[in-house]
């Protein structure tokens, strides 16, 4: 009986499940396409016209199309970067003096230019003063040789007339001044004839020292020209490190060295000069040293004049006395 049962109950599921399915094939089938409408599917399908939009939607729409148009807005522009590739264009090819003398500033050429005179000046009155220095030391040694072998100074003045040295000009006042003061004093022609060689001599020592002043000057005052065109140069560079934006060393380097170059060209200028005036002055005090020998025997040689002259006079008072006394 059970059995019975249970198999009506399987029977009875299985209908049911049959009609379910055939209702859901059924409604399945209503809602496809007829097959006649999907035969030209392969043909491109119409293209539908677009809705029309309403006002506030379009300028909306050309609002976003107009903003999406715009190219983005353009930052500050900056210096443009110096890249590697644009170094070769813009560097001098080669950094010999000559070149970073071309490509420095103005203002450092004008430095430049000025320490290179100077540096010709310097070796200009190198060469005159030391042919000046030469021939008025052999001049005056010459002199000593003729007043130390005299025997008066009218004879010193013979052989020294045909030189316009200093110790030709000694002789010739020494002489002059005794033939002015015949028959005064000697002692007071000996004080006149100091004074005047004296004087002959501090002429003679500005002469021969004229001209050397510019060596003290050029080496006082050309390392500073030369730093004042290396300050220059140097904030020159910045100025174009600024512009460049870029730190690198090739960039920087050639401002930096033309800089240097303008002290360079100062120490060259000074160096020079400096040892040109202490060398000068050595040799111009050993040619004073000269002059005031050369008075002092010229002093010697009018006080033995003088001495002569008064002589005979003094021998014939002293022996008259005694000759009187004696009768």
């Amino acid at each position: 009986m059970a059995r019975r049962r249970l198999y009506g109950f399987a029977k009875t599921n299985l209908v049911a499940l049959a009609l379910g399915a055939t209702l859901c094939g059924a409604s399945v089938l209503a809602q496809a396409p007829p097959a006649r409408d999907a035969a030209p599917a392969a043909e491109p399908p119409p293209v539908a016209a677009a809705p029309v939009a309403p006002p506030e939607a379009a300028t909306a729409t050309g609002a976003r199309t107009a903003a999406r148009a715009e190219p983005p807005a353009k930052e500050p522009k900056s210096p443009p970067h110096t890249t590697d590739a644009l170094l070769p264009s813009t560097l001098p090819r080669d950094l010999s003096p000559w070149e970073m003398f071309l490509s420095a500033v103005p203002i450092v050429k004008i430095v430049m230019v000025g320490l290179a005179f100077a540096s010709l000046a310097t070796w200009t009155v190198w060469l005159a003063k030391t042919i000046e220095l030469w021939r008025a030391r052999r001049s005056a040694r010459r002199g000593l040789e003729v007043l130390a072998s005299a025997t008066s100074l009218r004879a010193a003045g013979n052989e020294l007339a045909q030189t316009r040295s200093p110790v030709a000009r000694f002789v010739a006042a020494a002489a002059n001044e005794a033939d002015r003061s015949d028959g005064l004093a000697p002692e007071g022609v000996k004080d006149r004839a100091a004074t005047l060689l004296s004087r002959i001599e501090a002429q003679a020592g500005r002469a021969i020292a004229r001209g050397i002043g510019v060596l003290a000057t050029i080496g006082a005052t050309a390392p500073f020209v030369g730093l004042f065109g290396t300050v220059w140069g140097i904030m020159d560079s910045f100025i174009g490190i600024s512009k460049t934006n870029t730190t690198n060393l090739a960039v920087v380097a050639p401002g930096i060295a033309e800089a240097l170059l303008a002290t360079a060209m100062g120490l060259v200028a000074a160096i020079p000069a400096v040892v040109m005036y202490n060398a000068f002055a050595r040799a111009i005090t050993g040619y004073r040293a000269q002059l005031g020998d050369a008075a002092a025997e010229v002093l010697r040689h009018l006080s033995r004049d003088l001495d002569r002259e008064a002589l005979p006079h003094n021998e014939e008072s002293s022996i008259i006395p005694i000759r009187h006394s004696a009768e």
